[in-house]
């Protein structure tokens, strides 16, 4: 089976470890293929961040810190403090020391003229991750919050949106998003192909509104989905009516958008209804929700979702993928 994914950072990388060690049980493990999101990046201290690529590839090579969720394992912030102590800005972006190393290579990749995709190629022969990661376009794409501002003549203004989510904690309140550059950009070399050639397509919990979002608004792979013979399935990044984990919960509020797993569902839409999705997995303790969900006209069923170890991530994405049919 040739599964492709749109996945944002920890959650989908996790879901996506889950169903790499589900497949590894079946006597014909499937090819996995992972658009990732790049409307997070951000370029600091003259380097290339790129925050979920970089939560995929080390979660599935094993090399990210479990406890925080994101960077490397056995870190150490000496660069971070010494740049600190130079008064150096931003402070509030903790780059590590072993994750620069990989924000240099990207980095002096990029200014050598390679494309971010065949930087992501180069970085990921290290890690051995079991499938091919695949940025959602080699294009520069940046998502940016509205946010109100009452010394701009306007009454707002647009901040990035890392400054928004890991220095303020979304805890600003967010008028809006805004992807800059994606109404230009192209999708990734692969990414059509991947989307085209699949046996399914899974959305894991991903944020719908930034991790997601912007991999639909990349021109052309919204409608190659709508397009696309393999059924899709989206697991639901709402538990009980809250994010499991992260601060989706502000975003969605930003579009008007509930915090439930029956309104994401509704945000995603059904194919059907010229939508994204044909079946949507929530949370068992969101089953109430199901007759409503199933009425947008997709399918739907209710298991477990927290992703509390290996066992019970297999689990999940064992559901996701009896939701074919």
């Amino acid at each position: 089976m040739r599964i492709t994914a749109l996945a944002g950072g920890i959650g989908g990388a996790r879901l996506l470890r889950g169903l790499l060690a589900q497949q590894a049980e079946l006597a014909q493990p499937g090819e996995v293929t992972v658009i990732g999101n790049t409307g997070d990046d951000i370029w600091l201290f003259g380097l290339k961040i790129c925050p979920d690529l970089d939560s995929v590839m080390y979660t599935l090579g094993g090399g990210a810190s479990e406890e925080r969720g994101w960077g490397r394992e056995d870190e150490t912030f000496t660069v971070k403090e010494e740049l600190a102590a130079y008064g150096v800005e931003p402070t509030w972006f903790g780059l590590g020391d072993r994750d620069l190393a990989t924000h240099i290579v990207r980095s002096q990749m990029l200014g050598a003229g390679f494309a971010l995709s065949a930087v992501t190629a180069a970085l990921c022969q290290r890690w051995n991750l079991g499938l091919r990661l695949l940025p959602m376009s080699d294009d520069r794409v940046e998502t940016h919050v509205v946010i109100a501002d009452p010394d701009e003549s306007s009454g707002r203004r647009a901040i990035h949106f890392q400054e928004w989510w890991v220095r303020h904690h979304a805890e600003i309140p967010a008028l809006g998003f805004v992807q800059i550059g994606n109404d230009k950009a192209r999708p990734g070399p692969g990414v059509l192909e991947a989307i085209e050639s699949a046996d399914l397509i899974l959305l894991p919990p991903s944020n719908p509104v930034v991790s997601v979002g912007p991999i639909l608004g990349v021109p052309g792979i919204r409608e190659a989905l709508l397009a696309a013979k393999a059924p899709i399935v989206g697991i639901s990044p709402i538990v009980g009516g809250a994010p499991v984990r992260g601060m989706a919960d502000a975003c969605l509020s930003a579009l008007g958008v509930e915090t439930s797993a029956a309104a994401v569902a509704a945000h995603y839409g059904a194919r059907t209804a010229g939508g994204i999705l044909d079946a949507w997995l929530i949370d068992e303790r969101d089953s109430a929700a199901l007759p409503e969900i199933q009425a947008l006209g997709m399918r739907a069923a209710a298991v477990p979702l927290l992703m509390t170890d290996l066992f019970a991530t297999k689990a999940i994405a064992a559901a996701a993928l009896s939701l074919t049919s």
